[in-house]
């Protein structure tokens, strides 16, 4: 699965609004997450889960971090989150099904925090940019 021309432009020119809002976006993302699907919550037991915790905070940031390194390298996504997949699936063991959850919460905030931004096109080229990001996760497990 590849992007489009058009769906790079839009990924490109909303992160440079989303970028602006991370670490808000990284955490409401995570506690959306763990309120919708609390199994997650099983790979952080040493955390504070507690809304607006300075380690969901701090965590969410890294996730939005690591969202901005695939755009900024959108033609290569597999490299610039190579590591990060070597970690979850080596070191942390994490279920590859809590990708496809956390995208779906970062589209469900992408979507609250810039409502008009967030057209049906926009939509489409997020799910389809954040399912290539799941994927490249998962691949060090096959």
């Amino acid at each position: 699965m590849s992007l489009t021309r058009a769906e790079r432009t839009i990924i490109v020119s909303m992160w440079s609004k989303i970028s602006t809002q991370a670490d808000a976006i990284g955490t409401e993302t995570l506690e959306r997450l763990f309120s919708c699907y609390p199994q997650a919550k099983t790979y952080f037991p040493h955390f504070d889960l507690h809304s607006g915790s300075a380690q969901l905070r701090a965590h969410g940031s890294k996730v939005v971090a690591a969202v901005g390194d695939a755009v900024k390298s959108i033609d290569n996504v597999a490299i610039a989150l190579s590591k990060l997949s070597e970690l979850h699936a080596y070191v942390l063991r994490v279920d590859p099904v809590n990708f496809k959850f956390l995208s779906h919460c970062l589209l469900v905030t992408l979507a609250s925090h810039f409502p008009a931004d967030f057209t049906a096109d926009a939509h489409a080229a997020w799910d389809k940019f954040l399912s290539i990001v799941s994927g490249v996760l998962t691949e060090k497990y096959r």
